[in-house]
């Protein structure tokens, strides 16, 4: 056997091996069940008062049963779970089913997706402000209407509770909670909450209120410039902010990864935007259906093939600057997460690269005939 042919051999050795690692690495995003494609509202409160002082009770006579039948044995206390994470088969019963974004027309002007993993002590603070906005508009435009769409990412507080005590106090509001069984992280629960929308344009924001929700305007101007063919993303940016006290005072090694990302985020392919991780961005209802069927990474860094996606399929976006301030009580590690970002991004890109992960979009439109013919 000639020195050519092993080397030809060990060289496509490796390159399944490389294959087989990334395919392994590679995020593969579970399938919701069925009570995760249900809603609730403030009519389901009572019942998830029951449900919990149920659940409680249960709690309750297990560790007394584990505690008589082993005095001797300290018992393991069973871990409490509030806000409908644990929901009976007749609680679940009571849903009904949210409409897929796909599946139908607009019926609502603005949909407000709302993406919160133990948000009891955040959520209220970010909805008042939210909620006083557009109802003001609304009151301005009678056509305009809205939704509130709050998805509940597993959370083990009262994130659910909360949402519905909210919800009650503007029955005649339509704000809606989407609860998982299991955590799925911040880009499962957008993804998830994107695509059972019924806005014509959609905005997804964080929880904790660190964006000025009246920025909305902003959005709403520059994207209806860009507009085409129905596409079109205007995303919050805080790039602006990068040389204010806010930001240089943080900590060197909290300011080095920031640069560091971006410098990645740029080598990696996501070119002309500066702020790819702000929580607050506007779609059209076209561009939700096209994207987020697409999307396989459900952690932190979902933005970055989120924005692939769009790249890719030539869709209009633009960069709004915002008003920001950073709160406390934020779920992401800074050195763990980092790293777990750095590797995502890799596989993000080399996914694509490679063709293992493919975009599949709308039939018909200009993107769709963009991208064969690319």
């Amino acid at each position: 056997m000639s020195w050519t042919l092993i080397l030809s051999s060990v060289a496509m050795g490796g390159i399944l091996c490389s294959f087989s690692i990334l395919y392994l690495m590679s995020p593969i995003p579970r399938a919701a069940t069925l009570p995760e494609k249900c809603y609730q509202d403030y009519t389901h409160l009572s019942a998830l008062i029951k449900e919990e002082e149920d659940h409680q009770q249960r709690l309750k006579d297990q560790s007394s049963s584990i505690t008589s039948s082993a005095s001797s044995v300290t018992p393991t206390k069973p871990k409490k779970i509030a806000g409908g994470a644990i929901r009976s088969e007749k609680y679940k019963a009571q849903l009904p089913r949210l409409t897929r974004t796909d599946e139908g027309s607009a019926q609502k002007t603005l949909s407000v997706v709302v993406p919160a993993y133990n948000e009891s002590e955040r959520l209220p603070i970010m909805m008042k402000e939210t909620l006083e906005f557009l109802k003001a508009r609304s009151q301005k435009d009678p056509s305009f209407t809205f939704e509130i769409l709050i998805v509940d990412d597993g959370s083990q507080d009262s994130t659910v509770h909360v949402a519905l005590e909210m919800a009650q106090l503007e029955a005649n509001r339509d704000i809606r909670v989407l609860s998982f069984e299991k955590n799925r992280g911040k880009g499962g629960a957008v993804i998830q909450g994107m695509q059972y929308t019924r806005g014509h344009y959609i905005l997804m924001v964080d929880a904790d209120g660190a964006t000025r929700f009246s920025d909305l305007d902003k959005l709403e101007v520059q994207l209806k410039q860009v507009e085409q063919d129905g596409l079109g993303i205007a995303i919050g940016s805080r790039a602006h902010l990068v040389q204010t006290d806010a930001v240089v005072k943080r900590s060197f090694i909290r300011n080095f990864l920031m640069h560091s990302f971006h410098k990645v985020v740029y080598i990696l392919g996501i070119r002309g935007i500066d702020d790819t991780q702000c929580g607050f961005k506007l779609f059209t209802r076209k561009t939700t259906q096209t994207i987020f069927p697409n999307m396989h990474v459900e952690g932190w860094i979902f933005d970055i093939e989120m924005l692939m996606i769009a790249q890719q399929l030539r869709i209009p976006i633009v960069e709004v600057p915002v008003a920001w301030q950073e709160i406390d009580g934020s779920k992401v590690s800074l050195m763990r997460d980092s790293i777990r970002m750095a590797l995502d991004l890799l596989i993000i890109r080399m996914n694509y690269i490679l063709g293992i992960w493919t975009i599949q979009p709308i039939k018909g439109s200009a993107s769709a005939e963009t991208l064969e013919k690319n």
